[in-house]
């Protein structure tokens, strides 16, 4: 990709002869003559790197200096100074400059210093551009994922949502069931009416009974007043059964009646309470095969089981781990105020290659660990757990049986991609097939990153 440099001299010489040797680089190039045409550019078009001389009428490198760390702080500025300067150079630095250079400027010095630059300011476009996606992601709900799996689920769940049908959420222990649940409730046209959770597999039978359809005054030892139970609370809205799976027959059967007559008594009442409230449960168990074990009621999975949603291990989703990411570093950037701002490419490599058996919610608890271990503005790999590290060493990849051969090809050019720090000539050149092949593959994979991605290099 392009990026464009603003090269900032009086001297039209100069900043000619370095606008035409960093054009032979593949960036594009505006020249001013002096700060204030330098700021009136830079309001106009979108900057990635100024280099700019100390010493300049009307505005000074200096003032722009200052000027840009204020209103523009990702834009890195190399200065230029002649040897006599060289303090003043350093000042500059310390008011945050990327770096300087002395006249005569050494060409392969600054074509050293540019590249080290862009690449800091693509790792700050890359975070930009996810937050971007994760900004239209929010017009949804708090989900976050850009697979082809999850545009899947997001339609299926926009697709249920305003019906009365129930749902059952299946997936392993950590995928995000319960941001699906919340979706399904706050896309129907029960939202303004209560939502209410219940984790079954955190209560007692006696205390789940209890909870889920209230008791009476004396129904037990401790009844000491009449108490509403889940289901009444939940009346005209929804009602989320977490752990569905872990349920005793007995409340099984009292659901079940729910279900099906939308009636039932509290603990130690006779009194008949009726409400109409929408159904939601989850479970990471195998229900076809607890109701072979006997010790699920097969009744009652074919009426939570009106609409499946499953959703699929983060180790199956793996294009959704630049977004989570994205999402949980601003997270934990802002709660631990740390200038956390992304990731580099070798660290984005190893959460790529980690099988996460935890699924999201042990991604979330890397990255808050990587942002309070990190002592810059990037996470690299040594800021990310040695569990994670420790499992990626070998630069293995993991693909699924059952997988296609075009699942299998994606994955391994997204890796290697990722090995090579995007360099797709090195990337060619390790799988064994021509640039204009990757570039043919990349583009009917969809693997480019949006702009700004440290993977989109082009050496």
């Amino acid at each position: 990709m392009k990026f464009n440099v603003l090269i900032v001299d009086d001297e039209k010489n100069i900043r000619q002869g370095l606008g035409k040797a960093l054009e032979m680089d593949g960036h594009n190039i505006f020249l001013a003559e002096d700060g204030q045409e330098a700021l009136d550019l830079i309001h106009g078009e979108e900057i990635d790197l100024i280099i700019a001389d100390l010493k300049m009428p009307r505005l000074s490198g200096q003032e722009l200096l200052r000027r840009v760390v204020d209103s523009w702080p990702t834009i890195p500025v190399i200065i230029l100074t002649g040897h006599g300067t060289i303090e003043t150079a350093v000042q500059a630095m310390r008011d945050g400059a990327f770096d300087f250079l002395t006249k005569p400027v050494n060409l392969d010095r600054l074509s050293l210093l540019v590249k080290r630059a862009l690449s800091t300011r693509e790792l700050v476009l890359q975070h930009r551009a996810m937050q971007e996606e994760l900004e239209k992601q929010r017009q949804f709900t708090n989900i976050i994922g850009k697979s082809s799996e999850m545009d899947r689920i997001l339609d299926v769940v926009k697709q249920v949502a305003p019906t009365k049908a129930s749902v059952l959420i299946t997936g392993e222990s950590g995928v995000g069931k319960e941001l699906i649940a919340d979706a399904l409730h706050n896309l129907s046209n029960r939202r303004e009416k209560p939502f209410i959770k219940v984790h079954c597999a955190a209560l007692s039978e006696s205390l789940l009974e209890s909870e889920l359809f209230g008791h009476e005054k004396g129904a037990f030892t401790g009844a000491v007043a009449r108490k509403r139970g889940r289901f009444e609370l939940s009346h005209l809205g929804s009602i989320f059964l977490d752990e569905i799976g872990e349920i005793s027959q007995s409340v099984q059967i009292k659901i079940l009646r729910v279900l099906q007559e939308k009636r039932f008594e509290r603990v130690g009442g006779e009194v008949t309470i009726e409400v109409d409230t929408r159904v939601i449960s989850a479970t990471n168990k195998d229900l076809k095969s607890e109701i072979e074990r006997g010790t699920f009621r097969e009744d009652l999975f074919y009426r939570l089981n009106v609409v499946n949603i499953h959703i699929p291990p983060l180790r199956d989703r793996k294009e959704d781990i630049p977004l989570l990411v994205a999402a949980f570093i601003r997270e934990f950037a802002a709660e631990n105020n740390k200038p956390v701002e992304g990731i580099d490419p070798k660290a984005r490599a190893a959460l790529y290659n980690y099988s996460w058996p935890g699924n999201i919610r042990e991604l979330r608890n890397c990255i808050e660990s990587a942002v309070v271990m990190c002592k810059g503005n990037i996470i690299t790999p040594d800021d990310l757990p040695p569990s994670v590290t420790n499992d990626t060493e070998q630069n293995h990849i993991r693909i699924p049986i059952g997988s296609t051969l075009e699942e299998a090809e994606q994955e391994i050019i997204r890796n290697t991609l990722s090995l090579n720090n995007g360099n797709k000539s090195k990337t060619a050149e390790t799988l064994g097939i021509g640039r204009k092949t990757l570039h043919r593959k990349i583009a009917d994979y969809h693997l480019e990153e949006p702009r700004g991605n440290p993977g989109e290099k082009e050496e």
